[in-house]
């Protein structure tokens, strides 16, 4: 019998394949040749931006700096980490080359989102209400849509980000930390370590999400440059002592990506089609562009240079597809973790992946310290992610309820997170790939309806 993930997993791919494939990867390269290549053509000054002053005139909570760590913070997740590996291993070797193509044009994505979210938000001194609901509400004039897309940004939040994201914490600590199993009422036997650690993770994500916007910034600024920093040199770590069999990873990637023949580990079907699939839905789930996240980020900002947040948004997704991204991807490849866990699944055994991969992959360079390393930079990831994800779903919470139902929408956030350290990753992820799916669609009809707006802060410095 056909188990729940499993239905899920297949609805999640039906809309993927071909809908959010033409959405995201049309959208995207659309909205690039409408703004003339905007991530090429002003990515030195992007560079810049990152730590541009914030306005003295501007309202909003957050310095620009802030803003940008917020956002870097919210789209670095575990999905940099467990999902990019459950895309190597379940689409193939080539499902990074497809990471790396939607990342290129999800950068005039993320601009768009980032460029609306600053110019059509809501200030009331320090307190700002912004995102896709507000450009499809007052851009786009469509208040059915900003509505539609507020419920699933909501559900999405409260659904998505306190399962997913504890889950891959709680799959990384388990590796550390092998506890045994604990038996629960009517959830059975659970990983010790695993629910031990989403009830601490809870705890400091309340911490965090009591206090609003200003803290999340505070402790965002912080983490992220530290989580980025630190997975980067552990990555570097193993591709320099496997170096000499990264041209041959490097070229399987390319010729994996347009293979006809089956692809990785759990799927069927055509290679190019497989790894296409996944490299996308994982490369969305790493990026987040199309979600409209970026919008409520940058929004915050005490700026009022919608250009300079939009190319922020393009060094945010710069640095996610590929950088990050690729050293998850590269690390399992070149170590040969990835390749032994797609031959045992087609064996009929178990292999690893998610966060487990990506451990396994540190160890042969490190051994023990590297899984330590994934460990904690899997909790940063996944915990500056969760921070954000709190304030992105208020946001839409605030917008749908005017305001009321912060404290307890606050509450209910924080307690799923135990029960998200303890699901079946094959459930989350499946849950997860399917509520992408459903913000994507009204927020890329605004970006799409929008882009002469966009156009105009793309192509000159003041709009």
């Amino acid at each position: 019998m056909t188990n729940l993930s499993d239905l899920i997993q297949r609805l999640a791919d039906w809309l993927f394949m071909p809908w959010i494939l033409i959405v995201l990867m049309g959208g995207g390269v659309f909205l690039t040749l409408r703004l003339g290549w905007v991530q090429l053509r002003r990515f030195r000054e992007a560079l810049g931006a990152m730590v541009a002053e914030q306005s003295r005139t501007a309202g909003g909570p957050l310095t620009p700096f802030q803003a940008f760590m917020t956002a870097l913070g919210a789209s670095i997740g575990t999905g940099n980490i467990a999902g990019v590996a459950t895309a190597i291993i379940s689409g193939g070797p080539g499902a990074l080359f497809w990471i790396w193509c939607f990342g290129f044009f999800a950068t005039a994505i993320k601009f768009c989102e980032a460029v609306l979210g600053l110019h059509f938000r809501v200030v009331h001194g320090d307190s700002v209400r912004s995102g896709p609901m507000y450009y499809l509400r007052d851009g786009l004039k469509s208040p059915a849509l900003a509505w539609t897309f507020a419920l699933a940004s909501c559900l999405a939040a409260l659904t998505t980000a306190p399962f997913s994201q504890p889950n891959s914490i709680g799959v990384a600590m388990a590796q550390v930390f092998p506890g045994g199993e604990v038996s629960l009422p009517w959830l059975g036997g659970v990983s010790r370590t695993a629910l031990f650690t989403g009830l601490a993770v809870c705890v400091l994500t309340w911490a965090v999400v009591i206090g609003g916007i200003k803290t999340i910034g505070r402790v965002a600024e912080k983490l992220a440059p530290l989580k980025v920093g630190l997975y980067l040199l552990g990555g570097l770590i193993v591709l320099l002592t496997h170096l000499p069999a990264l041209p041959g990873v490097l070229a399987t990637v390319f010729r994996e990506a347009f293979s006809f023949r089956a692809a990785g580990g759990t799927a069927a079907g055509l290679g190019v089609v497989i790894a296409m699939r996944y490299g996308v839905a994982r490369g969305v789930y790493a990026n987040e562009a199309g979600y409209g996240s970026a919008a409520m980020a940058y929004g915050t900002a005490r700026s009022d240079r919608p250009d300079r947040q939009g190319l922020n948004a393009v060094m945010e997704t710069f640095i996610i597809s590929c950088v990050t991204s690729s050293i998850s991807a590269l690390t399992i490849l070149v170590s040969g973790v990835a390749q032994r866990s797609i031959a045992a699944i087609r064996a009929g055994g178990a292999g690893l992946t998610s966060t487990a991969a990506v451990a396994a992959a540190f160890n042969t360079s490190m051994p023990t310290l590297g899984g330590w390393i994934v460990a904690f930079c899997s909790f940063l990831f996944g915990y500056t992610t969760l921070i954000g994800w709190a304030f992105f779903g208020e946001q839409a919470m605030e917008y749908l309820f005017r305001g009321r139902g912060t404290k307890a929408y606050r509450w209910v956030y924080c307690l799923l997170i135990p029960f998200g350290a303890i699901a079946k990753p094959s459930a989350v992820w499946a849950w997860g790939d399917l509520m992408s799916v459903v913000q994507v669609f009204p927020n890329m009809i605004g970006l799409v309806g929008l882009v002469g707006l966009a156009a105009r802060y793309a192509t000159s410095k003041e709009a």
